[in-house]
């Protein structure tokens, strides 16, 4: 088993699996429903196993590996593998999409069609964190918008169309970006090659690089996103449904934070080097200016979004951080926010089925109607506003200390991007304790205790949110259980980074593990 291609059959299962969809027999979607959940959950349970048995903690490089020669005159490869940026990201992909799965339920039009979408978004979302052909990245990163672009413009709200075209433009207008870079780095140099490793080890000229880093950071700035380039996700969230809602929150944006460490960073350090502070900037940015646009939201799946934006700022500060500990943090902040911003969602979806409005202003009281739904929005609200003891506040500690601690900046501007990212996370526990109160608490709108059914959450609903805040609170209690996996090559691109920037000493974690053996590391070759 040792030589078992588990990665290309967990990528393929789910899309194979997908294409037996419209011959099963079944009118009314219960035999369609079930069927995509056993896939999804033989799907997750091979992730798990092929971690369990295959993955080297303390190995900093690519493991897994499958290469298999795909079409020779293009030199395009089906070549993947994991290593610790990619390998917490797969298990969370088949984690949140088999409960994307369990929770879409009630879904009944065009059963076939939205179960195949899934299925098929299942293994898409899997391959962009999998392969290390960037040819290959560009064709599952650009396959992957299909099935969202369905999903929003036939199963969403009145503005359904309006918002997938949005997504849709801003996502594949970024992507001739990732095209163009990647052809520039494949044909540079004497020899042509696709292969990300052979990709990371040419010497780029320092012009060429800042483009090519400039080229990626505006395609990844979109899926992430960063202003001025966010404005297709509160559409997005605005109109889609429940399930959509976990996959674009859950797993969507952290298609681009892992883009940003694995090619901007990984494969183009010395313009990272010069990258960093507006990176660091933007950050900032994304946190002040989210939290506050989320403040004049009175639609709950808007302001939710904007909250999304503004969690996702600390990526970019540990990212620029150039420590082992912000880059820690802010791939624990990808794994921390994929599980809140979906479990969030959710309730907003199970939240509309009951009363029927997203807006504010005709909600209030629900919590004495619906006590396990209040117990549920006051939990995951409080894991989203960075309660100790949840994910959040361990991710984002990390992110500030990481920054804070960092060598690479001056006083001056450490304070002050401390200081407004504190700002920013003050204000998010006022902006989502005002939403929880408007929904849950006050007096109850009488026209809306009279008209709807305010049903309490049903046994699947609450299965979906004690499996989403199981690893929220683990995480938050015992941070190592996620940080293990990818401490060995966050080590290793902190030291690749620092090594960028003549005037940083090597970091006391490289110094324990050794140089040489970080250098050595097979995923990102030293210059």
């Amino acid at each position: 088993m040792a030589n078992f291609p588990w990665l290309t059959t967990i990528i393929l299962f789910p899309i194979a699996a997908s294409l037996l969809l419209p011959v099963l027999p079944d009118k009314e979607g219960k035999t369609v429903r079930w069927y995509a959940l056993t896939v999804g959950l033989i799907d997750f349970v091979l992730i798990v196993y092929a971690f369990y048995t295959g993955y080297d903690l303390n190995e900093p490089g690519l493991q897994m590996v499958e290469r298999y020669a795909w079409v020779p005159q293009l030199d395009l490869n089906w070549s993947v593998g994991v290593d610790g940026l990619s390998m917490p990201l797969v298990i969370l992909t088949g984690f949140i999409t088999t409960l994307a799965m369990l929770a879409a339920w009630p879904v009944t039009l065009k059963p076939k069609l939205f179960y195949f979408l899934m299925l098929a978004m299942y293994g898409g979302q899997i391959a962009v964190f999998a392969v290390q052909d960037m040819l290959l990245f560009f064709l599952v990163w650009e396959l992957e918008l299909i099935p969202v672009y369905l999903l929003l413009s036939i199963w969403g709200g009145k503005k359904r169309l309006y918002a997938a075209t949005k997504f849709i433009l801003y996502t594949a207008g970024g992507s001739l970006f990732i095209l163009v870079a990647a052809l520039a780095m494949a044909f540079f140099g004497d020899q042509v090659s696709f292969d990300m490793s052979a990709i990371a080890a040419k010497d780029y000229p320092i012009r060429l690089e800042l483009l090519l880093y400039a080229a990626f950071l505006i395609a990844y700035a979109v899926k992430l996103p960063i202003f001025p380039l966010h404005t297709w996700l509160p559409d997005a969230h605005g109109e889609a449904t429940a399930p959509v809602h976990m996959l674009l929150a859950g797993i969507l944006l952290k298609m681009g934070g892992y883009a940003l460490v694995r090619m901007n960073a990984g494969m183009l350090p010395d313009a990272h080097a010069i990258f960093a502070p507006v990176l660091v900037i933007l950050g900032v940015v994304n946190i002040i200016y989210a939290a506050l646009t989320s403040f004049a939201q009175r639609n709950l799946k808007r302001k939710i979004a904007y909250s999304s934006i503004s969690h996702m700022g600390f990526v970019l500060i540990g990212l620029g951080s150039f420590t082992d500990l912000g880059l820690s943090g802010a791939v624990l902040q990808m794994i921390s926010h994929g599980l809140i911003g979906a479990s969030l969602f959710f309730l907003v979806g199970a939240t509309y089925d009951r009363t029927h409005t997203l807006m504010l202003d005709e909600m209030g009281g629900v919590g004495l109607k619906m006590r396990k739904m209040f117990a549920m929005w006051t939990t995951c609200s409080m894991a989203s506003l960075a309660l100790p003891g949840m994910s959040g506040f361990v991710a984002e500690l990390m992110v500030f200390v990481g920054f804070a601690t960092s060598d690479a900046y001056n006083p001056v501007f450490k304070v002050l991007v401390v200081f407004l990212a504190a700002v920013g996370v003050i204000l998010t526990p006022i902006y989502l304790l005002s939403m929880l109160r408007e929904i849950c608490y006050g007096p109850e709108n009488k026209e809306l205790v009279e008209h709807e059914a305010l049903i309490d959450a049903e046994p699947r609903e609450v299965f979906i949110i004690a499996c989403l805040l199981i690893p929220i609170i683990g995480i938050g209690f015992y941070p190592k259980l996620v940080t293990q996996v990818y401490d060995a090559t966050t080590v290793q691109l902190t030291a690749r980074l620092r090594d960028s920037v003549p005037t940083l000493t090597p970091s006391p974690a490289v110094a324990q593990l050794g140089a040489q053996e970080v250098a050595a590391a097979p995923l990102l070759p030293k210059r």
